[in-house]
């Protein structure tokens, strides 16, 4: 069993000869571990649909603006017909 790639970042550096046994033989702190990685990942999660719900956002009030434009161009070209 090995140990997360997670926990092989730059906060536990100075602890990686420690974090490889503990995560071993230590349920408990396995555990912890275990929650850490589970946790990192749905924030990589959220933060990707974020990153995704902005760009839609913006990909429609770009839409919403030029329908708004062409609401206006439309009627400014048509009010003097009669319905």
């Amino acid at each position: 069993m090995s140990v997360p790639s997670a926990l092989q970042n730059e906060k536990f550096a100075n602890c990686q000869e420690s974090i490889k046994i503990l995560y071993l033989v230590d349920d408990k702190f396995k555990c912890i571990c275990d929650d850490y990685c589970t946790t990192t990942d749905k924030v990589e999660i959220f933060k990707k649909r974020i990153e995704e719900d902005f760009r839609n956002r913006i990909d429609y009030e770009n839409l919403a603006k030029e329908l708004e434009e062409e609401i206006l161009f439309y009627i400014s070209n048509n009010t003097d017909r009669k319905y």
